[in-house]
């Protein structure tokens, strides 16, 4: 990636998530007044370090985390926070390009764009998987033949190679977290098609559209009964499109200016983490919490107050800039542990005492910080480049946000 300069919050002003080919200079000169937005790059790392230890605490159920707390046992809603600020900022960095008319040319660069973004490290994660399963199979030959069908099958290899699992993550997985992947690939396909029609509709118009948002994932909380742990088929679609398009409409009311002033304060950031906060304490349902993320993106982006410095500080930055590569990897920590511990020592993870259990899961969180520090310099940057190359994705050429390329998510 070339050489930036950085914003006041130190977050890099080039673009990684998408540019033109030769000669569409126009499109470069929109891109490049958009300015940086602060804090979705914080608030994207405390995601996705909420959901590792939403994992690990699954997997050593001695912690007993929800004695204490119910945040970590609503880990799982981390997903429903990434799709809304992939949404918001999707939407931040396109809206000059897709607002008035989608070329062909226009699609195709943004998917190449998004396709090098988020690729290169799904790949190496899944082969390491791959690698691992073969290398287990061939040493202790404690499992049988690589099933055709399945979870870690050979059909779902090369649903994972075409971005698919996601439609089916039960049958198709290799990586489980890499479901919201495949999910949020299908957004960026229907993105350029629906965002003209949303971007220049009436307020009162994506009010209605909103308010039928909700209605979905209501239908969809009324169906799972009120569980957003959902991942697979149809359920998994109807919670994290809708939220992808809400953070599109949250993007439209932040630059309509309307809430600028109240949203500067420090106060209306408190207010909002503190309600989620409270919320996610106490177990509240989880249709509940979903609309506080909106308040929280839209305040956090809007700060001007003393918060703002704060929640971009340094470690925050670093964890939200690895957040892509914590997703992915920790769920290959995870396993490479579990079946290491199974296999030499006969041991379930699951079994283990409060104690062996805490001390685990801190040496898990650390070793996945480490990799995913690893890999986010030597496999998302440089494959990003180097795919973006091979795309014939012209190099960054405008200032953009870290926050634009996560994913989750």
């Amino acid at each position: 990636m070339s050489q930036c300069r950085f914003s006041k919050y130190g977050e890099p002003r080039s673009v990684r998530s998408g540019a033109g080919e030769a000669g569409n200079d126009a499109r470069v000169r929109e891109r490049s007044s958009a300015e940086p937005l602060p804090s979705l790059t914080p608030l994207r790392g405390v995601a996705a370090l909420w959901v590792v230890l939403f994992h690990f605490c699954w997997h050593l159920p001695a912690v007993h985390a929800d004695r204490y707390t119910g945040i970590v046992n609503k880990g799982y809603l981390a997903v429903d926070l990434f799709f809304m600020l992939s949404g918001f900022v999707i939407s931040h960095v396109y809206h000059r390009v897709f607002a008035r008319q989608v070329t062909g040319q226009h699609y195709r660069d943004f998917l190449k764009a998004r396709v090098a973004r988020i690729y290169p490290l799904h790949l190496t994660v899944l082969l390491l998987f791959v690698a691992t399963a073969i290398a287990e199979w061939t040493v202790y030959g404690s499992v049988g033949p690589v099933p055709l069908v399945g979870e870690r099958s050979v059909g779902g290899f090369f649903a994972n190679l075409l971005m698919l699992q996601g439609i089916w993550a039960g049958e198709l997985s290799w990586n489980d977290p890499s479901w919201s992947i495949s999910l949020e690939f299908l957004a960026y396909f229907l993105f350029p098609l629906v965002f003209p029609s949303l971007w220049r509709a009436s307020m009162a118009a994506k009010a209605g559209i909103a308010g039928i948002l909700l209605v979905v994932l209501g239908g969809l909380a009324y169906r799972t009964g009120d569980d957003f742990n959902q991942w697979n088929g149809i359920s998994a679609i109807m919670r994290c499109l809708p939220e992808f398009l809400i953070g599109a409409l949250l993007y439209s009311l932040y630059r309509s200016r309307v809430l600028a002033l109240a949203l500067a304060a420090d106060t209306a950031l408190l207010l909002g983490m503190l309600l989620l906060f409270g919320l996610l304490q106490f177990a509240a349902p989880d249709f509940s919490i979903i609309p506080v993320f909106a308040l929280v993106i839209l305040t956090a982006v809007g700060n001007q107050g003393r918060l703002g410095p704060l929640l971009n500080s340094v470690p925050l930055l670093w964890l939200g800039n690895i957040s892509y590569s914590l997703y992915l990897i920790h769920w290959f920590v995870l396993f490479v542990v579990t079946e290491a511990m199974q296999t030499r020592l006969g041991t379930d993870i699951a079994k283990l005492p409060l104690h062996s259990s805490m001390l685990l899961m801190a040496a898990m969180l650390a070793a996945s910080l480490v990799v995913a520090t690893l890999s986010y310099r030597f496999v998302e940057v440089a494959g990003r480049r180097w795919l973006r190359q091979r795309l014939g994705v012209r190099p960054p050429t405008s200032r953009n946000l870290s926050a634009a390329d996560g994913r989750v998510a």
